[in-house]
């Protein structure tokens, strides 16, 4: 494949995968969350790089999933606690770990190609050489099988647990009522996040990441009510802006990570104005409408006039 089919595909499965189950967290109001979690996970890659001394994706995805799922067990300790609210638990939790991550890069891992400027900016401009090769043999992009992997799985969660993740979202007392545990499906689904952000940070970066699990998804929550929809809108948002994003780059010759960011913040823009129900357009008619309406009631009630 050349290059730029690479990059594009890269791109379309990181910004898929980002879509699925950033849906869920913009629906469940926990996009910070994510956030946190995409910069919480530093330990665990590190940890896991210390532990085995190899780069292996599977280590570090399984080593930055554990620290996800300590960070949203953290933040719900400190919730339930009721001292602290959720925004302030979060705040607490995912500073502690990422400024951790970064003393351990600075003191154990100063020597090796595992930085922080990797982390959080990535660089998918490089994805088409940076080759999985075992043996004699290659097998194409690294970043393109990690991010086939992780989409697989996401796909597979949601496929699976389509029915419990709908209805711990919309109405958890109703799913405990049932026999669905709220907590594990909370909880896999931010092993799911966890996943997702770190088989994506090489290529894309922490900061796009954020940007493709919240912005995609938030745009298709303007457009539709029903969830199924709202999946397939944010995964077209999000494939979108991934691959706007590349083509403004290469005119502008600009960052490919930020152009794909700001593809999406415009897809975001259009929607919050054009949205049929929920757009500021829509709003606006409706209200000109009423006004139109009260002004004419008022008209007739004047003249004595009825309808």
């Amino acid at each position: 494949m050349s290059p730029t089919l690479v990059i594009l595909l890269t791109g379309a499965l990181i910004a898929t995968s980002c879509a699925l189950v950033g849906s869920f967290l913009v629906l469940r109001r926990m996009a910070l969350l994510g956030d946190a979690i995409s910069h919480a996970v530093l330990p665990g890659i590190v940890m896991a790089f210390l532990l085995t001394g190899r780069r292996n994706s599977l280590v570090m995805l399984a080593g930055a999933a554990a620290v996800g799922v300590l960070t949203v067990f953290l933040v719900e300790l400190f919730v339930r606690s009721r001292r602290l609210r959720e925004d302030a638990s979060i705040g607490v939790v995912f500073p502690a770990f990422f400024a951790l991550g970064v003393v351990m890069v600075t003191r154990w891992a100063g020597q090796v190609d595992l930085d922080v400027d990797c982390v959080l900016y990535g660089e998918i401009a490089y994805v088409p050489w940076d080759l999985w090769i075992v043996g004699d043999t290659s097998f194409g992009p690294r970043a393109l099988w990690t991010a086939g992997g992780v989409l697989a799985l996401d796909l597979l969660l949601v496929a699976l647990l389509y029915k419990e993740l709908k209805a711990t979202t919309f109405d958890p007392a109703f799913a405990a009522s049932v026999g669905i545990s709220p907590l594990v499906v909370h909880y896999l689904l931010m092993s799911a996040v966890s996943v997702t952000v770190v088989g994506s940070f090489e290529a894309v970066g922490a900061i796009l990441v954020v940007a493709m699990l919240i912005v995609p998804a938030a745009t298709a929550y303007l457009l539709t009510e029903r969830l199924s929809r709202m999946l397939a809108l944010a995964v077209a948002a999000g494939i979108t802006a991934s691959t706007g994003g590349y083509l403004l780059a290469r005119w502008l010759d600009v960052s490919i990570a930020g152009a794909m960011a700001t593809v999406a913040g415009g897809l975001f823009l259009v929607a919050l104005a054009a949205s049929p129900r929920h757009g500021l357009v829509a709003r606006w008619w409706r209200r000109r409408r009423l006004t139109a309406r009260i002004l004419a009631a008022a008209g007739q009630g004047k003249t004595g006039i009825r309808g």
